[in-house]
């Protein structure tokens, strides 16, 4: 069974603020370090769950930041621009784990709370639910006949991740205590979690039942005010006010790249 895995970067073990995810800052050196690091304790776990490959897809912003050298040799990394598909090859794949993640924008106390990108995106909802990336990946993944078996990132993630999917498996590696700062387990106390999470997560995947949602999919999104509305002639497009729109698509996949 060959498991994906998706790596954000804010909800990784020994990163507590933005300093840590910003390549321009002086903290980004440690934080690529961690990141590689979680994804490797990741990787150990899926193989003694019984994982026979693994595909990790570095998913934070530019998509380059993990340490390639300093990445486990049983696995394959996706890096850079993906054509606008959110998991390649994902479809070779039985699970999906999501390590690293962070709660959805406007969660009271998580540790860097956004979604999809605190610049531009305000909130977003799918079939009238407000969504983060926790529940938005998930869905697209079981469009893909793909279930999440494991959610990593601080307690505020977590507890979401365990409204979104039923019976999956979170591995908190930290408290979040503000937007711009957190409670953080001991490192190797932490890297163990997650490879006992990931072993136990992928050893049950076969359990696992798949996200059920309706289509056509409504995605309604909200932007910040630095943010742009589309053309309201768009095709499938509808403009609610002057930061509001809702796309209307096949998928949610198709809904969230315009296709």
């Amino acid at each position: 069974m060959k498991v994906y895995i998706f790596v954000d970067m804010e909800g990784i073990s020994g990163i507590s603020g933005s300093d840590f995810v910003t390549a321009d800052k002086r903290l980004y050196a440690d934080g690529r370090r961690y990141y590689t690091e979680d994804v490797n304790a990741c990787i150990r776990g899926c193989f003694q769950g019984g994982a026979t490959g693994v595909i990790v897809r570095d998913g934070h912003g530019s998509g380059n930041h993990i340490v390639w050298d300093a990445l486990d040799g049983r696995a394959e990394l996706v890096q850079g621009f993906s054509g606008g598909q959110r998991f390649p090859g994902i479809d070779e794949c039985k699970a999906l784990i999501l390590l690293g993640y962070h709660a959805m924008a406007g969660t009271a106390g998580a540790l860097l709370e956004h979604t999809y990108s605190s610049s531009s995106i305000q909130n977003y909802w799918v079939n009238g639910r407000r969504a983060g990336e926790i529940g938005i990946d998930a869905l697209i993944a079981a469009e893909h006949g793909v279930p999440t078996v494991l959610v990593t990132g601080d307690d505020h993630a977590c507890r979401e991740a365990g409204e979104w999917i039923p019976g999956v498996r979170t591995c908190a590696v930290k408290r979040g205590l503000s937007c711009q700062g957190a409670r953080l387990l001991p490192r190797n106390e932490a890297h163990r979690l997650i490879s006992e999470a990931s072993s136990a997560a992928v050893a049950s995947a076969p359990q696992m039942q798949l996200l059920k949602f309706s289509r056509p999919v409504k995605l309604r999104v909200e932007v910040t005010e630095r943010g742009a509305i589309p053309d309201p002639r768009a095709p499938n497009v509808t403009i609610i006010d002057g930061r509001t729109y809702e796309r209307t698509a096949s998928s949610l996949e198709n809904a969230l790249y315009n296709r």
